[in-house]
This record gives structure tokens, sequence and C-alpha cells, in this order.
């Protein structure tokens, strides 16, 4: 009898302590509208794949409005929420290796540069640290950046002196050799910067016509094939956060959640937001795609040739061979474009 408790006793704690742990959820902070691909596709669909992973034993919550988009990282390092996803470009300075991914002229969509992006922080980027302090979870671009304005623009010309919202990163670079009057504000703050008339257009992926309402204040694209740039993001985990989990749920979430796995599935979401709202655009009656023509592709090339050579110079000058880092980017995105 007294074995039989004794066993009892040994399975209710060890069923407690299971029980226990499958309540821990960890809390993630995010900047974005609520409807936007970022939450509904890309947190949701990480805390599925570490619920699985887990068998459980680790699920999250999206929480918003925690910070403003540039104090995300800061959040978590400081301990006020246990995972995040930053856009590097928000903090200036800060991120050197994160432009690599943003430049101009690569083929292929954000899935392709996702799993191109994490490759080459492995074997180039993780030298510069540039993420200390906090574990990297996954790391995105999204899709071409097109200009949305609300004027016609029909040239590479008609874009010189247009005021036009900037992320940041390597978008300002490219802004600068179109000659736009670059404007700074978050994305969530886009529709009434553009509503208001602060700014006539928009540097964005093709996506946030319908994230930002873009199709209602910026009913105007012009496209340049392979796109102005991309926009480099990151999802981050709280160190301390991490090495409180269990061994074997930290096995589980590195093996089979954490680096590639998410930063692809991350990709795959940024792709089928861009072609829902390409086929909205295409279906409305008052929204317009003028996709450049040869002349201006070729004058386009021109420009990004020397926003290349400067971003690659900021990184041969950080420590990092940038010609090769950039040569495997392009690389692999050109071959999974075939």
């Amino acid at each position: 009898m007294k074995f039989k408790t004794l066993l009892a006793g040994v399975a209710l704690a060890i069923c407690s302590g299971t029980m226990a742990f499958a309540a821990e959820t960890l809390t993630i902070s995010s900047w974005l509208p609520p409807t936007h691909p970022i939450n509904t596709g890309m947190l949701e669909g990480l805390v599925k794949m570490m619920e699985e992973a887990t068998d459980g034993q680790v699920t999250g919550e999206i929480k918003m409005g925690l910070a403003p988009p540039p104090a995300q990282m800061d959040l978590v390092m400081d301990g006020a929420a246990d995972m995040t996803i930053i856009f590097h470009g928000y903090q200036p300075g800060r991120f050197v290796g994160t432009k690599l991914i943003e430049l101009p002229g690569y083929k292929g969509n954000a899935e392709a540069a996702s799993v191109a992006y994490w490759h080459v922080q492995e074997k180039y980027l993780n030298q510069l640290d540039e993420h200390r302090g906090v574990k990297l979870v996954a790391l995105t671009t999204h899709g071409p950046g097109q200009i949305h304005s609300n004027k016609a623009i029909n040239k590479l010309s008609d874009l010189k002196g247009l005021k036009t919202r900037l992320g940041g990163g390597v978008s300002a670079d490219v802004g600068a050799e179109l000659g736009l009057i670059g404007i700074q504000v978050p994305a969530p703050k886009v529709y009434e910067t553009l509503a208001s008339g602060a700014a006539d257009a928009v540097a964005m992926n093709m996506g946030e016509r319908i994230s930002f309402k873009l199709n209602e204040v910026a009913k105007n694209v012009y496209e340049m094939p392979g796109g102005f740039y991309r926009g480099s993001f990151a999802v981050l985990m709280s160190q301390e956060k991490f090495d409180s989990l269990p061994a074997d749920v930290q096995k589980a979430l590195d093996e089979k959640v954490f680096g590639l796995p998410a930063s692809q599935m991350m990709g795959k979401v940024w792709d089928e937001s861009d072609a829902r709202a390409r086929a909205e655009t295409e279906a409305a009656p008052d929204n317009k795609i003028v996709t450049a023509s040869e002349e201006d592709q070729a004058a386009f090339a021109v420009m990004a040739e020397r926003v290349r050579a400067k971003i690659l110079g900021e990184l041969d000058d950080a420590g990092i061979d940038a010609q090769a880092a950039y040569d495997m980017v392009a690389s692999e995105m050109a071959a999974a474009s075939k």
C-alpha cells in the first residue's frame, strides 16, 4: 500500500510539473495592426510551430502596443516581453549587416530571400553579433518594395521631388538616388500620413496595399521589376527566457522551429500577402499599376549599382567579405527563382 501511495505521489508530481510547464506562455510583442500578416500569418504561425515541436509545452500570446517599433529589441532585453519582431531600418546605426538583404537587384520572391538571408547570416553575418543580448529566432524580408502614390507616376523621372515615406535602411539610400524627399514615420502611421497630405507616396511591398489600406490613399503603383529595395526583419527572443526552458524543449525549438524553418515560413506569408494585394489592386477600377519601361529599368540599374557599392563598402568596413556574402545571396535566390 505504501509503495502504491509512493508511486501515485510521484506520478502526481510528474503530472503537476508537466501541467505547470504546459501553462508556460511566451509574451510576443507586436507593433503591427492586429490583421497584419505578420500577426495573423507569421507570429501565429510561429506559435503553432512551437506548440507542435514541443508537444504543447511552449505556446505564445501576441500582445499589441507594448512599445513603439524602435523600442522592441530593448523591450525583450529588459524582460518586458519574451519575443518580438523588429524592422532593422527603424534603428539607424545599430545594424549594418542586415542591409545586405535589402539591396535592389536580387531575383526571387520573399521566401527565397528569407532562406538565403538565414544561410548568409550563419556563414557571414553572425560574426558581426548585431543581435547580441537576445536570441535570434528568424530572419525575413518582404517582397520587392515598390512606390505607391496618390498621383500618377508614369516614368522614373516623375519620382523626383515626391514626398515619400521611407522606412529606413537601404530604402533611404535608394530614395536619395531617386530624388525622393524622404519622410520617416512608422508603418502604422502610413495611412494617416498619406491621407493628410503630409506625404505623396510610400515605399512598401505590394502586400501592404491591404494591410495599410493603400488602395484608398495611394491608388497608383509604380513598379520596378525586382523592386526598388527589400526590408529586413528579425524575430528575437529573450535569451534568459530561452535558457530557462528545459534542455529537451530548447533542443526541439532549435532543431524544428528556430532559424531556417521559421524564416522560410515567414517568407511564404509575405509572398501570399503580395499575391492577394496584387490581385485586389488589379481588380480595383480606381487603382493602377504602371511597370517601369525598359529604359527606366536600365536607368535604375545604374542607381542600384551605386547603392550596392555603398552598402557593400559598409559591410567591408565592418569586417565582412561583402562581395562573397552578396554573391551567395544573389546566386541562391537566382537558383530558387528558376
